[in-house]
C-alpha cells in the first residue's frame, strides 16, 4: 500500500532526439513493449494522472491510450527539462510530480516511493531524484509545486541546466544499484543497437 501523497506523472519526451535521426523513441521498443507502455504499466496504479510533455504525436500517443494527458512547453525552442518541467504546473492538479525522461532503460523498484521518502530527509527539499550506479539522473525525480518558482527563476535567466538548479531546490538524491546495466538510459540509434545486443547476449 501507497504511503504517499498524490503523485501526477509526467514522461519527458519534448526534446528534438537529434541523436536519434528525429525518431520518437517514446515510441520504441527497447525491450519487450514500446517505451511508452513500458512506463505507462509501470506506473498506472501508483499515480492519479500520466502526463507526456511532446510537442508531436499527441494524437498518436491517445490512440495508443486514451486516457493519457499531454502538454507541449509553455515556451517553444526546445529549452530542454526545465521548460517541460516548469510547464508541468500549468497543467497538472497534483502537487507533487515524478518526471521521467522518455528514454530510461531501467526504472528501480519501488522508486516513487524511495523518492518520496529521501523528500522527507530535508523539510526545505522540492526535489529528490536517482542517482543509479553513481550515475545522476537529474530529470528522474520527484518535484514538489514549490518547484515551479525555482525553475522559473533560473529559466527567467536563461539558465537550462536542471543540476544547477539543485541547490536552489534543496535536492535530495535516491541511491540505486544495478547489476550489469550498461546503459540507464537511450541517447543514439547507436546506443540503441548496442543495449539491444547486450540484453540479447545477457
Amino acid at each position: 500500500m501507497k504511503k504517499y501523497p498524490l503523485t501526477d506523472l509526467v514522461i519527458l519526451a519534448g526534446g528534438q532526439a537529434r541523436r536519434m535521426n528525429g525518431v520518437n523513441k517514446l515510441l520504441q521498443t527497447f525491450d519487450d513493449q514500446m517505451q511508452l507502455l513500458k512506463l505507462y504499466n509501470t506506473f498506472k496504479d501508483q499515480v492519479g494522472e500520466v502526463w507526456i510533455n511532446s510537442h508531436r504525436d499527441t494524437r498518436l500517443y491517445q490512440q495508443i491510450i486514451p486516457n493519457i494527458q499531454c502538454y507541449a512547453d509553455d515556451q517553444a525552442g526546445f529549452l530542454g527539462p526545465l521548460m517541460g518541467m516548469k510547464s508541468a504546473w500549468s497543467h497538472v492538479q497534483a502537487n507533487y510530480v515524478l518526471f521521467i525522461p522518455c528514454d530510461v532503460t531501467y526504472i528501480p523498484t519501488k522508486v516513487l516511493q524511495t523518492l518520496h521518502d529521501t523528500l522527507l530527509q530535508d523539510q526545505h527539499a522540492l526535489m529528490s531524484y536517482v542517482n543509479i550506479n553513481g550515475d545522476a539522473l537529474y530529470p528522474f525525480c520527484l518535484m514538489k509545486r514549490k518547484s515551479c518558482t525555482v525553475l522559473q527563476q533560473h529559466l527567467l535567466e536563461n539558465q537550462l541546466s536542471l543540476n544547477k538548479c539543485r541547490k536552489d531546490l534543496h535536492a535530495q538524491v535516491a541511491y540505486f544499484r544495478k547489476h550489469r546495466l550498461f546503459f540507464h538510459s537511450i541517447n543514439s540509434l547507436d546506443e540503441l543497437q548496442q543495449y539491444k545486443q547486450l540484453n540479447y547476449l545477457a
